[in-house]
């Protein structure tokens, strides 16, 4: 079988804008500011984007996706592929050669047997890795030699790209968290705030939640580079606050994921201090929709797990209340012009993008038919529908704290209330609700209402992994330390023999029909509703040089070429 790129453009070499710069560590002090604060360092404990992006300062994969899309590479000496025999003619596997001379930031040598060390400690059954559907049919990984990885799978896979690519795949040192393997990597509090990397920063304090101080890495492999020598990684406060800060202010030079009303954008531009960035990836503001029973009279290793939801599971009642939401107002004003109406879970690439649903028209009319049909009735007259068997149709809405997703959640619940449900609503410090603790009860994870409202993305331009966050096995559980990418616990036959089939296809035109059919599933089958096809904004200071606004990967994925502008 003839291998050709999967990718949106073929895979490129890594060649990146020279920075103006000369000299490790002469241009001072970055400041950085993410107002949903990083709570660890270690995105395999982690779903969040935020603990992904901080932890990219510092560790890093083999290869990662520049910000057009294509694969680069980082660690590694080349993309594998088929032409050049990285990757075997049957598809069962992938070798990655390891570029010679690379150092951990502690002098010792990066080898392949961190490489392997990862592949074990994400894919241990007790881990709770919450990146583990990256190794989705992988059977061994092994170390040939010092600079040699080979990647074994099950099965002919066209698109092997998926351990140890994107920054929510980086690589973890063998003698740092040999200790801290299956249901022991929670407690390794040292290795999950400090972790020892071989990219441009290393951590010298890290206050979970709160701030994060780092120091150029001495033993960068490139040794001009990074031209910054101390890091201020500030976590908090909110969305408005931090898009002044570097655009009003000039207190900061960089400012992520700035969800606010564009005319509030614009008028912080106004400033002059600094400019917002934006482009279009697959990021999507959706709600996910409760699978499992998250009353809190069961215990608290039985909410989110046992089935099914009291009537979420009715396609009734998920496509009425999908039907009762305007999307075009939710974009006009939550984003403006970096917002688009979201009908898909992945709206992006444009060649995965599947055209089944029209959601741009809100229906409360045939939303109430809809219910009425279908036995829930208000038959008492307050107001509030009941199911067929008596209970009343009253849910609790859950999100993180953001002026704009409060706006949607106070739409939203009186856009239901017109279609008899009942909606509380409730919001989450946003570094707690994205963070990865096992042991809160506010984490998106454990999923403790009936729905709640988020927003992720995935790295590259082959949704493979990401759709694989629908399959069954991979709901966040107590057995898994609560991670987990399945949040909605969505399961279903039909869906998880079709993903088997995408990791087995060949051919972009066969592998976008799968992932369009797959995405239309889980919609069909009350695992989301899409709300906003969102653009990812951020701002940087004017004296910021080098940043390169990426949607395919982490934000800071070229952090080690930013240089201050004199």
């Amino acid at each position: 079988m003839k291998f050709k790129s999967l990718l949106m453009g073929a895979v490129a070499a890594a060649t990146l804008a020279p920075a103006a710069f000369a000299e490790r560590g002469s241009d001072g002090q970055v400041n950085i500011i993410y107002w949903q604060a990083p709570s660890i360092m270690n995105p395999f404990l982690s779903g969040g984007t935020k603990d992904v992006e901080a932890a990219s300062l510092v560790i890093e994969p083999l290869a990662r996706y520049d910000s057009k899309g294509n694969m680069v590479p980082f660690l590694a000496s080349e993309i594998p592929t088929v032409e050049n025999g990285g990757v075997s003619e049957d598809l069962k596997s992938i070798t990655w050669k390891i570029a010679p001379g690379i150092k951990w930031s502690d002098g010792s040598d990066f080898t392949a047997h961190d490489v392997v060390f990862t592949a074990e400690y994400c894919m241990h059954p007790e881990g709770g890795c919450a990146q583990v559907t990256k190794y989705e049919g992988v059977t061994n990984v092994e170390a040939l030699d010092d600079l040699t990885v080979k990647v074994t799978f099950a099965e002919p896979t066209p698109f092997p790209y998926g351990p140890f690519v994107g920054g929510e795949s980086p690589i973890i040192q063998k003698a740092q968290f040999e200790n801290c393997l299956g249901a022991k990597a929670p407690e390794c509090t040292e290795a999950n705030f400090a972790p020892i990397g071989t990219g441009p920063f290393v951590v010298d304090e890290f206050k979970p939640n709160d701030v994060i101080t780092l120091s150029a890495n001495d033993n960068y492999r490139d040794p001009n580079k990074p031209a910054f020598a101390k890091v201020l990684f500030k976590g908090g406060g909110d969305a408005t606050a931090a898009g002044r800060a570097v655009m009003e202010t000039g207190e900061f030079d960089y400012a992520w994921n700035l969800q606010l009303a564009p005319e509030v954008i614009a008028q912080m531009e106004a400033g002059g201090k600094g400019k917002p960035v934006a482009g279009f990836g697959p990021l999507v503001e959706r709600i996910m929709l409760n699978n499992t029973n998250p009353d809190p009279a069961l215990g608290p290793d039985e909410r989110s797990v046992i089935r099914p939801h009291p009537f979420l599971g009715d396609p009734a009642v998920y496509k009425a209340m999908s039907m009762a939401i305007d999307r075009p107002l939710l974009v006009e004003i939550g984003y403006g012009k970096a917002g688009k109406v979201g009908c898909n879970w992945v709206p992006a690439p444009e060649a995965f993008a599947s055209d089944t649903f029209d959601c741009s028209t809100q229906d409360i009319e045939g939303a109430k038919a809809m219910l009425e049909e279908a036995g829930y009735k208000d038959t008492n007259g307050d107001g509030v529908r009941e199911t067929p068997d008596g209970k009343p149709m009253k849910i609790l809405y859950q999100t993180s704290t953001n002026a704009v997703r409060q706006d949607f959640q106070a739409l939203i619940k009186e856009w239901w209330s017109q279609i008899g449900i009942e909606t509380e609503l409730r919001n989450i410090n946003s570094s707690v609700f994205f963070g990865g603790d096992p042991g809160s009860p506010d984490t998106f994870q454990k999923f403790y209402a009936d729905v709640e409202m988020y927003a992720n993305t995935f790295n590259g331009t082959d949704p493979q992994s990401y759709l694989g966050n629908g399959l069954c096995d991979k709901a966040p559980t107590p057995a898994t330390q609560w991670q987990g990418e399945n949040i909605s616990r969505f399961c279903d036959e039909e869906y998880d023999k079709l993903h088997a089939e995408l990791t087995k296809t060949a051919g972009l035109e066969a592998r976008a029909e799968i992932a369009k059919r797959l995405n239309d599933i889980i919609i069909e089958k009350g695992g989301m509703i899409p709300l906003v096809h969102r653009g990812r904004l951020s701002a940087h200071s004017n004296t910021l040089g080098g940043v390169d606004l990426n949607v395919w990967d982490s934000e800071l994925w070229n952090v080690a070429d930013w240089y201050r502008i004199k």
